[in-house]
């Protein structure tokens, strides 16, 4: 009885497998897997997201983090300094690095004929054409109303990233605008002699000031290194200007041939002037010396001859006789007569010489 029992709860042998159920049990299989593959594979795709986000700044470089288009940090901490950074990547974050120590250049785009920068570096020029084209060929106007073409190039260096980034939405052109500006500007207030010849260096340092002046009024954020500026003529009148250059110069030669003959003849008669002079300075001396000298023999005299006159007299008289009569052949002394009156003396200067005496005749 009660083995019917226990035969009455005995589960029931499980159902033949069909092959629908088999197909089920493997897709399920496949997409675990496919699922396992998915997961690794985003996993590392986030991983590499995330990794994409290291950047270095170069060590003439610094570095600024846009966050949807708005800088991250205060101050000097939104520069980043040179070494390695982690950011969001791209959309969240935007790295901007600023080149600060690098020389960066901009040419003036005003002043110039239309050319290409191959042209140029081959050489080659397009024809000059009867006239000047002012829809394509830029110029600019100088001080006297001539026509020159002339351009730029400007040098510098960042000094403050943070204006140079955010103050403007392209600084490198607003310095650009500068330079076109003053370019035009300088060459109005400047001849056209002075521009293309005579004051080279001075049109260009005033195209330098005038650049600075206008980058230090919009507090770009930059320090110019330097500027260099090219002027010729218009090149439909290159001769008539070569001519005129010509002639300059050849004026110029003659100037200074006339000033270096009267620089030489200036030399001269100065050295003369100054040998003359010397020469009458020397004799002045000697004469003032050869008088000062008398004055004090004279002078030393004096005590002896108030002494004794007649004394000093007559040792004078001696002195003067003596290289008197050194080489004298007659010699004639006077003495003063006792009663004081002159002695007369009659000479015969004009004595025939004596006959010779006539030999004795013997007999």
């Amino acid at each position: 009885m009660s083995h019917d029992h226990d035969h009455t709860h005995e589960l029931p042998a499980p159902a033949p497998m069909t092959p629908d159920d088999a197909g089920s049990q493997a897709l399920a299989e496949a997409l675990h897997s496919s699922f396992a593959i998915v997961k690794v594979v985003m996993g590392l795709m986030v991983l590499a997201f995330f990794s994409s986000g290291f950047f270095t700044v170069g060590p003439q470089e610094k570095a600024v983090i846009l966050r949807f288009g708005r800088p991250v940090g205060e101050g000097e901490k939104i520069l980043l300094n040179s070494g390695w950074h982690w950011s969001y990547p791209y959309p969240i974050d935007e790295v901007v690095k600023i080149p600060i120590t690098e020389i960066q250049k901009v040419n003036s785009t005003v002043g110039w004929y239309a050319t290409t920068a191959e042209q140029e570096l081959s050489g080659e020029e397009l024809p000059a054409g009867v006239s000047l084209n002012p829809a394509v060929d830029g110029y600019a106007i100088t001080a006297d109303r001539n026509i020159i073409h002339t351009r730029a190039t400007l040098y510098y260096h960042i000094e403050n990233p943070i204006h140079f980034v955010f103050d403007f939405e392209s600084a490198s052109n607003t310095v650009q605008n500068a330079l076109n500006n003053a370019l035009l500007y300088t060459a109005a207030h400047f001849n056209v002699d002075d521009v293309l010849t005579r004051d080279v260096a001075g049109f260009r340092d005033a195209v330098l000031q005038r650049v600075s002046d206008l980058t230090e009024q919009e507090q770009i954020g930059i320090v110019i290194d330097q500027c260099e500026v090219q002027s010729i003529p218009p090149r439909q009148l290159q001769d008539v200007f070569s001519q005129v250059t010509s002639a300059r110069e050849n004026r110029n030669k003659i100037l200074n041939d006339a000033r270096s003959y009267e620089n030489q003849v200036l030399s001269q008669a100065g050295a003369q002037a100054s040998s003359v002079t010397n020469a009458a300075a020397a004799d002045r001396a000697r004469y003032v010396q050869s008088i000062t000298a008398e004055a004090k023999r004279f002078s030393d005299l004096l005590p002896k001859y108030e002494s004794n006159p007649s004394l000093f007299a007559q040792v004078t008289l001696v002195q003067a006789m003596g290289p008197i009569l050194t080489n004298v052949q007659d010699k004639i002394f006077l003495p003063q007569r006792a009663d004081g009156k002159p002695r007369e003396l009659r000479l015969m200067l004009n004595r025939e010489p004596p006959k010779p005496q006539a030999a004795p005749s013997n007999p």
